[in-house]
């Protein structure tokens, strides 16, 4: 199944709406020092990140001896269960995954390889969402849209 940037960033939206979880990974919960490392693993190097308002901030990191990349949205301020969500597809593979559900600390981590291709990623933080666009493509300058719902 083919999935556009819109399918993919609708379907977290939808998904948060509707308060569904999808679980890829251990339930979200960390000490308030939580790094992109500590939720994707200490071979992954943030490569970028986009702020969630002043809720927190999702990372874009990258394994250099794997070629995956990893999306973690973190909390500055970790607490009561919020919504939140951590995405990321590869247009030229239509490789995607996602995180979404209600978390006290983060989303994620969300994985897939993105060796040599352009990402599409982003999150959410209660009613405040990140999407970036081409991202990680050399030369080519990505595309950045912040909104509340």
């Amino acid at each position: 199944m083919r999935l556009s940037r819109s399918v993919l960033a609708a379907s977290a939206m939808a998904a948060l709406s509707l308060g569904a979880t999808t679980a890829l990974a251990s339930p979200a919960s960390a000490a308030p020092n939580t790094t992109p490392q500590k939720v994707c693993g200490s071979a992954y190097k943030t490569v970028n990140s986009a702020a969630v308002g002043s809720l927190g901030t999702v990372y874009l990191t990258y394994n250099a001896a794997n070629g995956e990349n990893c999306v973690a949205t973190i909390r500055t301020n970790p607490g009561t269960r919020l919504d939140m969500s951590a995405w990321i597809y590869v247009t030229d593979t239509d490789e995607n995954a996602q995180d979404a559900g209600r978390f006290t600390s983060y989303a994620g981590p969300v994985y897939v390889y993105g060796k040599g291709h352009c990402v599409d990623w982003g999150g959410s933080i209660n009613n405040v969402y990140v999407q970036v666009y081409g991202s990680n493509c050399g030369s080519l300058k990505e595309h950045r849209v912040t909104f509340t719902r």
